[in-house]
């Protein structure tokens, strides 16, 4: 059996069988074997991590770059203590900078960097204190919601009128919970740019417009603004690699076992026992247990128990990975690069930018203007960074581009891709002093730096349904019908999700996975 170094070979039954070594997986098997239960993790790959990893990319060049899933916000501060893990986050100097051309002239707007920097910030862009008062207000009712709802995801689900109840603030819950968001914040802000800025938390991943009437926007922007009772979103010291990594090595030392190169293939189960059949290069297994939880997506859970599969998931992101000699100058000459890009940099993402590139992509059509949103996680960080490459002044830039639904990459995936690509770098060169092209380091073979995955290859590599992040549509953070009592729960007693697709998924946060943990443990005092 392929198991990795210091690792016992898998037996033949456990209290608990992990399908797929990602980070939710690996937290539920630390906590499961912390509390002194068996526990055999099953993963397809040859590394654990999922898509929290971090890799060198690029030929020849030491540079290890968080692949995939790249900032922390969701990661309660309780798993990390609880596990004991060696993991640390760091705040980035600036929330964001987002560049425009106004009256002939290129400006911006940078949030962050102190509060005068910030309102001076808006000032210079609208002409008054106006939007930088709203922006106040706004934010001041997400964190507030924030606050009293992101400590309830690590506990039982609150139902709907408890949840209510915690947030106390029937105006907050009305803009948040039943109205699309677009109408808070076109009721807050009147500048056209100052809203893309908004929406844009309710867009990550999501293809939807501001006023969605199924608001899966809403959704989508709750649980980017309340992460840590803040909404903050750190950069995670050495890559996001640290953290799968550390919390591999909590596992292994609580005595859980991680069986890579191991391919779940099916999953038997009754509600009492359950036998879960998994292959590897030396032949087909199978591995009993009395529980098992799956790190996949509710699709791949139906292909393991032969249920009928969920609707059709759909993704809607294209995520650039680069390295640079230098960070490139831009055409507004208020901005440093070293404070725009250690932010996010939005691109194209005016309110009225983003609704016509989500309408062009609902017809069918790449979007004239692609939205995207840049950072450089080695200005915060620069660990991830090989020391030569540190000293001649060189950085990463991270690319998450949104409204770019798979749909539009089935003609010829590597050819829209590449469209893409192009249409979405044009948009960052206009507001660039100097083509990004020629800041493009170049790898050992003499091939430039970067790397672009569309929705159909995160499909392919990681086996997220039509590349979704989040697995499915993300759900509220309370109980509706048919979500248990962690919101981990299925059909059978004994088999549990504890993937990104259990209601309080998506994001690099670890809930499902100290959820289906505590849900095992609770069953088991009951």
């Amino acid at each position: 059996m392929t198991t990795p170094t210091g690792t016992s070979r898998p037996s033949r039954s456990y209290d608990a069988v992990i399908v797929g070594g990602g980070h939710n997986g690996l937290v539920a098997a630390a906590y499961l074997a912390r509390a002194g239960r068996s526990v055999l993790v099953l993963e397809r790959l040859d590394h654990t991590g999922g898509a929290a990893v971090s890799t060198r990319p690029f030929t020849g060049v030491d540079a290890r770059l968080s692949r995939y899933s790249y900032l922390v916000s969701l990661l309660p501060r309780k798993i990390v203590r609880d596990l004991g893990l060696d993991f640390r986050v760091r705040a980035r100097t600036v929330s964001s900078y987002t560049p425009v051309e106004r009256g002939g002239r290129p400006t911006g707007l940078l949030v962050g960097g102190g509060e005068r920097r910030t309102r001076e910030s808006f000032a210079r862009l609208t002409g008054s204190d106006r939007e930088y008062a709203a922006w106040q207000r706004f934010y001041a009712m997400t964190g507030h919601v924030a606050q009293r709802v992101f400590p309830t995801l690590t506990e039982p689900l609150p139902t709907r009128d408890e949840l209510r109840r915690r947030v106390d603030d029937e105006a907050a819950w009305r803009a948040l919970f039943e109205e699309p968001v677009g109408a808070a914040i076109e009721e807050h802000f009147a500048d056209d740019l100052v809203r893309g800025v908004a929406l844009t938390d309710a867009l990550i991943g999501t293809f939807a417009d501001a006023h969605d009437p199924s608001l899966v926007q809403n959704r989508c922007f709750l649980y980017h603004v309340i992460g840590g009772g803040t909404g903050a979103w750190d950069v995670p010291v050495g890559g996001m690699g640290a953290l799968t990594d550390a919390l591999a090595g909590a596992a292994r030392a609580a005595g859980a076992v991680l069986a890579t190169g191991h391919e779940a293939v099916r999953i038997e189960a009754d509600g009492r026992t359950a036998e879960v059949t998994h292959r590897s290069a030396d032949g087909e297994h199978v591995s009993a247990a009395r529980h098992v939880l799956v790190n996949a997506s509710p699709h791949e859970l139906a292909a393991l128990t032969g249920e009928a599969p969920p609707p059709p998931a759909e993704g809607a992101q294209l995520k650039v990975n680069m390295l640079l000699t230098r960070l490139p100058r831009l055409r507004d000459p208020e901005a440093d690069p070293r404070e725009a890009f250690a932010g996010t940099f939005h691109i194209a993402e005016g309110y009225g930018q983003l609704a016509a590139a989500h309408t062009r992509a609902a017809a069918g059509e790449l979007p004239d203007a692609p939205p995207s949103e840049i950072y450089c996680h080695s200005l915060t960080d620069p660990t991830i960074l090989g020391p030569d490459l540190a000293a001649k002044g060189m950085h990463t830039l991270t690319l998450f581009g949104l409204h770019t639904p798979a749909r539009l990459f089935a003609r010829d995936n590597d050819a829209v891709r590449d469209e893409l690509l192009k249409s979405t770098l044009a948009q960052l060169d206009a507001h660039l002093a100097e083509p990004l092209a020629d800041c493009l380091a170049t790898d050992a073979d003499g091939r430039p730096c970067i790397e672009a995955r569309s929705p159909l290859d995160l499909e392919r590599d990681l086996r997220l349904p039509g590349g979704n992040i989040f697995h499915r549509e993300l759900s509220w953070p309370h109980a509706q019908e048919g979500t248990g009592h962690w919101g981990v729960e299925t059909g059978v007693a004994n088999v549990l999700l504890c993937g990104a697709g259990a209601v309080r998924g998506g994001g690099v946060s670890g809930v499902p996975g100290h959820n289906a943990a505590m849900a095992v443990l609770d069953g088991a005092r009951a």
